[in-house]
């Protein structure tokens, strides 16, 4: 789910549970006054920590909307549970011509979208193609078809693509498929309805959405008639806390039953607990520290206010000697990740870049203070540095106010940079406040990162030039506000790479460009840390088996799969009742919440939400 829990990526809003709770409770003391279908409902509880921006699959883009557009629509292919690699969803198989420009799909016969009309290769069709006229429609998932030549329908059961150029990824295009016949009517794509349960209630996929009350929940019930079968848990809940320490209380009082994005103390602290499972999957996320080189709109104009100081090469390069990535992954992950390198983690390993013994960028402050005495970067008496001519050197660090992990990091650099004579001036702020400040480039370090999917482009895109935003300050689906030709270069190479193991050492050099460039510092990939009631649940698909991951996932096997305590068969068909997904908004404290609102954001640069 790449998500998520904790992320599933994701903000503010609150409502209460006591009535649930009553509800609860009365049905607990008069079980024979209770229809049998009720007694046996099975409900799966998630605990998250963020929020949603959209409903609307076009234009979701946070890691908890896009898991919804999973729930509830059907992809042409998703990475399987087992390998992460491409596998049948509506597209029964896929077939390039000799020359690589046209693909053909075989789409299954029989699939029905919940209002009883036929889902057929038409929807497809008018899927790509509201993407490939309607700027709107590309907000989420536009990368995927710049390079569209055209998309068609020849009758029911085929899809046919035509590419400009090869594109290697057609095997994978993480773009969920909406039924034409209710999202045609819908012209402008911002218009509140097409957050509406009229247009995104009609579904194909494995959940269908019934009731959605902005700042408080989502619901869903079981698609019985699902291809796949319906899930096993008659109603799924996913219920958002103003933090982890909530969540887990929530988790050992038995009012959640699973929760990812652990702090390493809290996994720890669960291990042996009776009732509880804990799971420590590979994480398929990035963190990273983001340096405003001076960053740039589409239109290459200047925007934001980071320190002009940070253009200089050599002292982003000195930055990112000072920083201690192994001490990050020991000190601050607790030893639950892996220092990073790339911006590809090592889930992925054939795209995984470690550099060369002699291109890694060590550790090292001696060499890091020597390197910024030799370009100029003089130490005053009290040992901080002044930029050549100018003031004294001190930067920003912003990062999340409510996140741990960002409170230690910032410690750490904060000491180390001090080391080498930086000043750092710590801004840990809310979400909201972190988001605005990014999206206008108005910071000097941001702690960041990513969830990355199991084809690399989806890494590699968030950097090119045509990722940064317009003049007006909107179309950003850029990490870093990174421009370079070298890059985009080596970027459109790998994606027109047919030939896996040439594709992977393309993919390894656009990473080495990057790093070369010292505009982020990738500090580590934490490993999912998650934990569930193993009395009421047996197990979880994991993604890719056989120990990865419960919720960080990219697809829905885990809460496909969730296998209820007593059940006898992981992959029965079983289920019935209402399937009801609660997607809580806000803070929640165990029963009660208090108010708020949802963001509505077309990039969020906050780490815990990005997909």
């Amino acid at each position: 789910m790449g998500w998520f829990l904790v992320q599933f990526p994701r903000r503010t809003g609150r409502f209460g549970r006591v009535g649930a709770v009553v509800a609860a409770a009365t049905l607990a003391a008069i079980p024979l006054a209770v229809p049998a279908q009720a007694q046996q409902a099975k409900v799966l509880r998630v605990a998250l920590t963020t929020g949603i921006d959209h409903l609307n699959p076009f234009t979701a883009s946070l890691a908890a909307s896009t898991q919804v557009g999973r729930f509830v629509y059907e992809f042409l292919t998703i990475p399987s549970a087992e390998t992460a690699q491409a596998s049948p969803a509506l597209a029964e198989s896929w077939t390039p011509a000799p020359d690589k420009l046209t693909w053909t799909y075989k789409i299954r016969s029989g699939a029905k979208w919940s209002d009883g009309q036929p889902v057929t290769a038409k929807d497809a069709a008018f899927t790509f193609n509201r993407m490939l006229t309607d700027e709107n429609a590309r907000t989420a998932n536009g990368s995927y078809v710049t390079n569209f030549d055209t998309v068609t329908a020849p009758d029911d059961t085929t899809l046919v693509i035509k590419t400009k150029t090869v594109q290697s990824d057609m095997n994978l295009l993480d773009v969920p498929i909406v039924p034409e016949h209710v999202w045609a009517p819908i012209k402008d794509l911002n218009d509140p309805k097409a957050d509406d349960i009229a247009t995104v209630g009609v579904n194909d996929g494995p959940y269908q959405l019934t009731e959605y009350k902005q700042n408080e929940y989502v619901k869903f019930k079981a698609n019985k008639n699902y291809w796949r079968g319906a899930p096993q848990v008659d109603e799924l809940q996913l219920l958002v806390f103003k933090d982890a320490e909530a969540a887990v209380n929530a988790l050992r009082q038995g009012e959640v039953d699973v929760i990812n994005r652990l702090t390493p103390t809290q996994f720890d602290a669960l291990k042996g607990q009776p009732n509880i499972a804990t799971n420590a999957g590979p994480g398929r996320r990035y963190d990273e520290i983001n340096l405003n080189f001076g960053v740039q709109n589409s239109q290459s104009q200047p925007i934001g206010d980071g320190n002009p100081a940070l253009k200089d090469i050599r002292l982003r390069k000195a930055i990112v000697q000072a920083i201690d990535r192994q001490a990050i992954v020991d000190r601050v992950t607790g030893g639950h990740a892996q220092a990073g390198t790339g911006i590809v983690p090592p889930i992925y390993q054939s795209y995984h870049w470690e550099p060369a013994e002699t291109e890694k960028a060590k550790f090292d402050l001696a060499a890091a203070n020597t390197a910024l005495d030799q370009a100029g970067y003089a130490k005053g008496p009290d040992g901080v540095r002044a930029v050549p001519g100018g003031a004294k050197l001190e930067l920003r660090l912003t990062g999340h106010a409510n996140r741990p992990y960002d409170q230690r990091l910032a410690q750490y650099v904060s000491g180390w940079l001090k080391d080498i004579g930086i000043t750092v001036k710590q801004e840990l702020v809310s979400d909201d406040e972190l988001n605005d400040r990014t999206n206008a480039g108005k910071y000097d370090l941001a702690i960041s990162g990513y969830a990355t999917n199991p084809d690399p482009d989806s890494a590699l895109q968030l950097h090119i030039c045509a990722a940064r935003p317009n003049a007006q300050g909107k179309g950003a689906t850029t990490d870093t506000f990174f421009c370079d030709p070298e890059f985009d270069n080596l970027r459109a190479q790998q994606l027109a790479e047919t030939d896996d193991a040439k594709r992977a050492g393309i993919v390894k050099q656009a990473q080495a460009r990057l790093a070369s460039q010292a505009v982020n510092v990738v500090l580590d990939y934490q490993n999912a840390l998650e934990a569930y009631r193993s009395d009421k649940f047996s197990g979880f698909t994991k993604q890719p088996q056989p120990e990865g991951a419960i919720l960080e996932q990219s697809g829905y096997w885990g809460v496909y799969g969730a296998t209820p305590a007593g059940a006898q068969d992981a992959n029965a068909t079983g289920g019935s009742g209402n399937t009801v997904l609660w997607i809580v908004v806000g803070a929640v404290v165990l029963v009660v919440l208090v108010g708020g609102g949802i963001l509505l954001s077309r990039r969020n640069k906050t780490s815990e939400d990005r997909e």
